[in-house]
């Protein structure tokens, strides 16, 4: 392997280009045909009909450049055709926006060209003929489409990052406003993105144009500060480079040596990181690439160089024996070279280099030369995120909350760590043990009640680090945790928290539906129909779910569990319907559904504690057992309890009375309950203690506590606590212990 010349390869992304071909050239199929030297005769006549059919479809349109509208299909199939994708991705890479601006349609691809290719294609265009309340939801479930399309099909996404890389390139001549915004886009999603499925070259140029025309003046500045840099820095770079090369040489190691230039974003990047004021504080701005022939000669080399330079401490990673999850590998360590300057090393084999600058493409890179085997690592490599994305899929029918979980995935930096069967799992920085269950299955997650790393307990928001082993303690009884979302960090363990406590919320929603509806049919004096499926009354059922506009019988009781359908009128729908059927009101029945209260096991809503979020206690009057109580139905908010005696609950009651029912407390309770007292306080020394050791006296918890800003400075002080007791009973004993604390002047219930 012979040795290159560094100082060729410090070159920026956009400088020393070959000339840009005429408008004519680019515009023609001869712009495309020198990239095509690896496809057959008959692959590339493919092309060519693929290339007559865009440019006829987008005959007479203008790019904002002024150019013909093709150049852009020619260069994004250019760009495909550099990381050797087949015949059928560079037809959809030629065609890609002839369904989304010209009006052909996919069964039109089907019959010209293949299913393939059309699915391709439809994969590629945006949803634009849906209609969407906001402009956000529309783009987010476009990106949902694509990104579900690239789970099935690799080359949808490697389309797309080239159809977004020459956008960018020629982003130009548009208006500023716009140009921000695509940056902005192209940053948060399709830069991450090529990270992601480690296309590392892709992924550094779109960072580097989203900083160009998110920060123009930014950019600018440091641009020419790097340019300038660069002839100064000459010399320096002459030196290091021989005596690099006469080292290797010493150990009779034949090795590329390539240079390489910080772009100019990862050097802004490095002066917020570390708060560098100036351009000319940065100090490794160039560093240095060894290729080998072997992955043994890697460990060979950096012995070499760390007998010439002195390593860094803390400063070595080792991705060769521990791969990154997008299948990256390279030995990496900083040196200070001559001066003291710190030089950044990557060590690698060719083959690392190819998966390493561009990631999945490199599969067909591979393939085309024959190496099958060395063709599948990025490939293998990938394939759990993208079967995550379809699992997220499954559980997420949001698309703003889909592409949430997706952008959580999109991380930059990974933490390794080990099961305790050692086996290694790639995880975000800043993952618990949480993230680390549900990687390894989602009943793992679900199930999850404790976690061990290194054979010491740690709590279950705990962060992981590199190296760590990892042991998840499981209970058949357990459950995903609310809480758990403040803090987990892979989309799938977000995903997966949500799908399940959505489930939960629904069927508490159906139960709570089908109650109100058996009292609301009560008034009507009749009973509530059989819901079982083979049941004569399933005709009814089925009848009334079409009339409310709901999915089914099933989602017609969560409809008005949730608040989102009122209880009254489809009672009054199904007595019509059951009237139709012969079935007529009781009138005994009809007399006490009307007229009397309602026996409390006949369809009223109970209350034991262990109601979940379909229902809940109201924070402005905080009702606990004992208190007289009624449920207001809120729309699309599940059942609201208040007191009968809340100002907030009595003005909605006025506003909105068809949406209240009748609500008790159940005889054995769950669960305890929090109430609001409040307390007048001589200030002192040890009150807070005196105040807690009364409320323990009185067997209750504090929950929380809140004083004045001032309070310190006067004489006395009101003292707001959250307090967790069984019933009013027990409120009542702890309002009387706490009078009888010395520091206690008065205490009283909070109540609107």
């Amino acid at each position: 392997m012979a040795q290159r010349s560094l100082t060729a390869w410090f070159t920026l992304p956009g400088l020393r280009q070959a000339a840009p071909p005429t408008t004519a050239e680019a515009a023609s199929f001869d712009a495309l045909l020198p990239k095509l030297g690896y496809l057959s005769k008959a692959e590339v006549k493919r092309v060519r009909e693929a290339y007559k059919f865009a440019d006829e479809s987008h005959l007479g349109q203008k790019r904002a450049t002024g150019e013909p509208y093709i150049t852009h299909p020619i260069a994004v199939a250019g760009i495909c055709a550099e990381w050797r994708l087949d015949v059928q991705a560079l037809m959809a890479a030629l065609m890609h926006d002839v369904v989304e601006d010209c009006g052909v349609s996919k069964a039109e691809l089907i019959e010209r060209f293949d299913a393939t290719t059309a699915d391709l294609v439809d994969g590629l265009t945006k949803l634009d003929k849906l209609q969407f309340s906001t402009k956000e939801e529309s783009q987010a479930e476009s990106f949902r489409k694509m990104l579900l399309a690239m789970a099935r099909d690799l080359r949808v996404i490697l389309i797309k990052l080239a159809d977004r890389l020459h956008n960018m390139r020629t982003m130009g001549a548009m208006a500023p406003h716009k140009a921000r915004r695509i940056a902005r886009e192209t940053f948060d999603i399709y830069a991450p993105i090529a990270h992601r499925l480690g296309l590392n070259q892709t992924f550094r140029e779109l960072e580097d144009l989203s900083f160009q025309y998110f920060h123009p003046w930014r950019y600018a500045a440091l641009s020419k500060a790097v340019a300038k840099a660069r002839g100064n820095r000459r010399d320096l770079v002459s030196r290091i480079e021989g005596e690099i090369r006469s080292a290797f040489a010493k150990a009779n190691l034949r090795v590329e040596v390539h240079g390489r230039e910080k772009t100019v974003y990862s050097i802004y990047k490095k002066m917020r990181e570390k708060g560098l004021m100036s351009f000319a504080q940065v100090s490794d701005i160039f560093g240095f690439r060894i290729l080998t022939e072997e992955p043994l000669q890697c460990y060979t080399a950096l012995g070499v160089l760390h007998q010439l330079y002195k390593p860094q401490a803390g400063r070595f990673k080792d991705y060769i024996a521990n791969p990154k999850d997008n299948g990256y590998q390279s030995l990496h360590t900083t040196l200070m070279g001559p001066l003291g300057t710190p030089l950044e090393f990557q060590l690698r084999t060719e083959g690392m280099h190819q998966i390493a600058e561009q990631g999945v493409a490199a599969h067909w890179i591979y393939k085309s030369r024959g190496k099958q085997a060395s063709a599948l690592i990025a490939q293998q490599a990938n394939a759990r995120w993208l079967q995550s994305l379809i699992d997220i899929q499954d559980e997420t029918r949001d698309a703003n909350e889909f592409l949430e979980h997706v952008k959580i995935d999109l991380f930059p930096d990974a933490i390794y760590v080990f099961t305790p069967k050692s086996k290694i799992m790639a995880l975000p920085k800043g993952a618990t043990p949480v993230d680390f269950a549900y990687a390894i299955h989602s009943d793992v997650g679900d199930h999850c009640v404790a976690a061990q790393v290194n054979g010491e307990a740690v709590p279950l928001r705990a962060e992981l680090k590199s190296g760590d082993i990892v042991e998840v303690i499981t209970a058949p009884g357990a459950s995903p945790n609310p809480a758990w979302l403040s803090f987990v960090r892979t989309g799938r363990a977000r995903s997966k928290i949500r799908h399940y406590l959505k489930d939960l919320e629904q069927e508490e929603s159906r139960e709570l539906g089908e109650k109100m509806l058996a009292q609301a049919m009560r008034v009507e004096g009749l009973a509530l129909p059989s819901l079982e499926v083979d049941d004569p009354a399933a005709a009814i059922w089925h009848d009334l779910a079409a009339w409310a506009g709901s999915a089914g019988t099933e989602q017609l009781l969560v409809d008005i569990g949730a608040g989102r359908k009122i209880a009254a009128i489809i009672a009054k729908k199904l007595a019509r319907l059951m009237a139709a059927q012969g079935q007529k009101p009781d009138a005994l029945a009809l007399t006490l559904g009307r007229f009397a209260e309602a026996p409390p096991d006949q369809g009223s809503v109970t209350l034991d504690g262990s109601e979940g979020a379909s229902v809940q206690l109201a924070s402005c009057c905080r009702p606990i057992p004992g208190d007289e109580v009624r449920g207001y139905l809120g729309r699309g908010e599940g059942l609201i309890v208040h007191t009968c005696d809340c100002q907030v609950g009595r003005r909605l009651f006025q506003r909105d009375s068809e949406h209240w029912i009748q609500v008790e407390w159940a005889e054995e309770l769950t669960r305890s309950f929090e109430a609001g007292i409040t307390l007048l306080l001589t200030n002192g020394k040890g009150v807070l203690a005196q105040v807690a050791q009364a409320v323990a006296q009185a067997e209750a918890d504090i929950t929380h506590i809140s004083m004045t800003d001032d309070a310190p400075a006067r004489e006395t002080a009101e003292m707001n606590l959250l307090i967790a007791v069984r019933d009013r009973l027990h409120m009542a004993d702890v309002l009387r212990v706490l009078r009888r604390t010395p520091a206690v002047q008065r205490v009283w219930r909070v109540k609107p």
